[in-house]
Formats: structure tokens, sequence, C-alpha cells
């Protein structure tokens, strides 16, 4: 038997790759601004009240990082107030509750792949508000799951940081890149593929936090050499001769950003039966998809 599913965020980059996998799952309702505002509780609400859907999946979010430290109250509502909202219609009608957060819930002082269990800090305004809304949705909701994944980028949307380089790349002949970050590079296609994959699995049993990203490690500068490396072979315009390795101290920007935040996969895995696939395999796939048109 199909379950009834609300999608919320349907045009971000995870919403758009949601809407296109998700029917296989159940009957969709997909919505996104301006027909839903998160800042907006009350349009949360009558949509929740006039689906009463079995499973709501939350793919909106503040994500605009440097921007939220001087529009934090906007950012609460949308990261923090409205998963408590969410929450408590999920709570109130028995339905489960998907959330999408983050790896800006640490504070990247680690040295080894962060567990779902590991102690949070962040450091902006963008990962205390996720961090609240994680929270809240734990405090709230009984059948919930916290997917927190890192460096999403996708084929839909134009700020993700494979979009930005490829378009630098094509104006600029120096790029500098940040080379003391460290993370998983993580397409937006796998993560929606993963939570098609749960939710045929869904029990009380298995609420709780996770953690996805692809395999593999690299800095933001290794992310970038990979980006123009495959985009050359594919033949995608590029003037770019230079990609110069720079500290995070020469790049200062109004948010911080946690250092190290690669994050231990091993939990979601073992109940998927499958590993993430590598992060540079799904780059060179995404561009590809890219190459051939199937951007919005």
């Amino acid at each position: 038997m199909s379950k009834s599913i609300l999608l919320i965020g349907s045009n971000g980059q995870v919403g758009k790759e949601l809407q296109q996998i998700l029917p296989s799952s159940g009957n969709v309702i997909s919505v996104a601004r301006p027909t839903v505002d998160l800042a907006q509780p009350d349009t949360l609400c009558s949509i929740i009240r006039s689906n009463q859907p079995q499973i709501i999946i939350n793919a909106a979010a503040y994500t605009a990082v440097d921007k939220a430290e001087s529009e934090p109250e906007l950012a609460t509502a949308i990261n923090a107030t409205a998963p408590l909202i969410l929450a408590q219609e999920s709570q109130k009608l028995g339905a489960f509750l998907i959330h999408i957060s983050t790896d800006y819930v640490f504070d990247g002082n680690g040295y080894r792949p962060y567990q779902e269990t590991d102690a949070t800090n962040p450091l902006s305004v963008y990962g205390k508000t996720k961090l609240a809304g994680e929270e809240a949705i734990r405090e709230t909701c009984a059948h919930h799951l916290i997917l927190r994944t890192a460096w999403v980028y996708g084929n839909f949307g134009k700020s993700n940081f494979v979009k930005t380089m490829l378009r630098l790349g094509a104006e600029r002949q120096e790029i500098r890149v940040v080379a003391d970050q460290i993370g998983s590079p993580t397409w937006a296609q796998d993560i929606a593929a993963v939570i098609a994959q749960i939710i045929p699995l869904l029990t009380p049993e298995i609420s709780g936090n996770y953690h996805y990203t692809n395999s593999g490690v690299a800095s933001w500068y290794d992310f970038a050499v990979a980006i123009f490396e495959e985009a050359q072979q594919l033949g995608f315009p590029l003037k770019v001769e230079r990609i110069v390795p720079i500290t995070t101290a020469e790049y200062p920007t109004p948010a911080s950003r946690p250092a190290y935040s690669v994050l231990a996969c091993g939990k979601i895995s073992a109940i998927l039966g499958t590993y993430p696939p590598h992060w540079r395999q799904r780059l060179r796939q995404m561009l590809t998809d890219l190459k051939i048109g199937h951007e919005d």
C-alpha cells in the first residue's frame, strides 16, 4: 500500500531530486514557496492538516550560511521554529518526519569522522539554528529521522560549489580555493535516493539521527581541482589555468565553518545494506548529466 508523502521544499537542490524519485514510493504532495513559507507557521499547519500525510519530508532550510549571521531571526524561524511546528503536527497525526540537517552542527575540531552520537558545538548562526531544529524534532516527535549531510551540490539551482567553479573557470585564468577545510562532497541526487530507499523501511525502531554523505574525503581545493579535471575531459568551456590553495584565514567570511566535518555513514549503511558511492565518481556523473542538458 502506497504512503501519503508531503514533501516540503520541493524547489531546492535535494527537493527537486526528491520530486523526481519519490513518486515510486507513494502519493507525493510537493510544496514550496510561495505555497508554503517556513517563516509563516500558519501556512505550514494548514498544508499538513489539509493533506494528512503519513510521511513528511522537510527538504527546506535557510542555507545562506554567511547571510544568516546578519539575519538570525529569519534563520531561526526557518531552521528552528518551522521544524518544531512540523514535529508537533507530525506527532498529532502519527506521521513519520524526515528532516535534512547539516555537518555545521559540529565545530570541526575533530580528527576522525563524526558519529551520530558525538557532541555538537556549532560555530555559526546557521549551525546553531539547524541544531535547534534537530533538538525540537527529537523532543517533540516520536517517529523521526534526522539526516545530516554535507557539502551538497546538484544539477538543479545555481548557487552550489560545482556550478560556481564552472562559472569562474570559464571567466578566469586563476582561482583561489580554501585548502584547510575538509569534508565529503555529496551529490543531491544521492541524498534523494537514500531517502527514497529508507521510506519502505521506516519503523519506530529506526527513529533517530543518521549521517549520509558520499564516501571519500577532500578539501575545497581538492574538490575544485577534481571539478576542473572532470569538466575539461567532458569539454566544458574553461579558461582556468591555475587553482591556488589558500587558508581559511586568507578568505575571511562572516560565518565560521568547521575545519573538519567528515561524517561517519556506517549507521545508515548498515540499515540500507549499501555503502555510499565515492564523491569523485558521483561528481563525474553529475557533470556528465549537466553536459547533456539535464539542468533546470
